[in-house]
């Protein structure tokens, strides 16, 4: 059976920053789009039967870049909705809420008809994705998950048996990789976080800008 891959838009502006971007399509930075184009290697010698990605341009443009087609967008790969947190960090939050943990917590109602989620909410979806995912796997080969870091940590937490505020303890970087698996049938993180080197990322930016 193959593996789950997931794969982690590259850097936006407020990734960088750290304030919640979930709803808010932002475009990734140049650094990004250098991230994405970097997962390319990382992907060539996976055998990818299936291409499940977040409707947000970022994660599109991700896909694209890392070398991925046949992409099928998928509702349920959105980012956490953070409702009123939307574009706040959690510094900020903690300034009217000290104890404030999204993990636990969830987020608050925001404006034109944003509810927020609770961390149950979010694994509902991850549970939906993962339905579709294993599904795919049945043919052999891999899937991909192009997707966002809160949504991706629940998701590996629910594939590994946990409740979705075990994501908290998987953290996960822009512009990476990760691969869900097996071992003697039990459900077991194979690899996380893969990247190219930030010296490799350097070198390819400075040769674009160069050209």
């Amino acid at each position: 059976m193959g593996e789950l891959i997931l794969v982690r838009h590259g850097e936006t502006a407020w990734s960088l920053s750290g304030q919640h971007t979930s709803y808010t399509d932002l475009p990734m930075t140049e650094r990004g789009e250098s991230e994405a184009r970097s997962l390319a290697p990382l992907l060539g010698d996976r055998r990818i039967g299936l291409t499940l990605v977040s409707p947000m341009a970022r994660a599109r443009r991700t896909a694209e870049l890392a070398g991925l087609d046949g992409l099928r967008a998928t509702p349920d790969l959105r980012e956490w909705n953070y409702g009123g947190y939307e574009g706040i960090t959690t510094a900020e939050i903690r300034r009217t809420r000290p104890d404030w943990d999204l993990w636990t917590d969830g987020t608050v109602p925001g404006p034109d008809g944003r509810p927020g989620e609770s961390p149950a909410d979010v694994g509902h979806r991850a549970d939906r994705v993962l339905t579709e995912a294993l599904e795919g796997l049945r043919s052999g080969d891999d899937v991909a998950l192009v997707s966002h870091a809160h949504f991706l940590r629940v998701l590996t937490a629910r594939y590994l048996g946990l409740a979705p505020a075990a994501g908290a303890l998987f953290q996960l970087a822009t512009g990476t990789v990760s691969r869900l698996g097996t071992e003697h049938d039990r459900p077991v993180i194979t690899a996380w976080n893969l990247a190219l080197p930030e010296s490799v990322l350097r070198a390819a930016r400075e040769k674009e800008n160069a050209a």
